[in-house]
């Protein structure tokens, strides 16, 4: 089974679109073990973004997390958050695009 995970983050005013950024910068390059990034804003909420994140292993998402460039961009990006966060850590079982079992 693979590991996933659903974080929504709260931005000041005004700095949505500097942190989903952010958050798309790199992406021709994904982490090892990274197999669904997806960030999404609110569209009832100006102010809300989404990530929802499908990897290999839990192991594989906390090693992300120690990468130079996951931990400079997430330096950059705190000055631009309230501190309002949820997560939500999830098995996936299934779903367009993925191969479960083959994990």
């Amino acid at each position: 089974m693979y590991f996933g995970y659903n974080g929504t983050m709260r931005t000041r005013p005004g700095r949505r679109d500097e942190v989903v950024t952010l958050l798309l910068s790199g992406l021709e390059h994904p982490a090892v073990g990274c197999l669904s990034y997806v960030v999404g804003t609110d569209d009832e909420d100006a102010d809300l973004i989404h990530v929802t994140e499908v990897w290999l292993s839990e192991q594989h998402h906390d090693d992300s997390l120690t990468l130079p460039e996951t931990k400079d961009a997430i330096a950059r990006a705190m000055p631009m958050l309230t501190g309002e966060f949820t997560s939500t850590r999830i098995t996936v079982l299934g779903g367009v695009g993925l191969e479960v079992g083959n994990a």
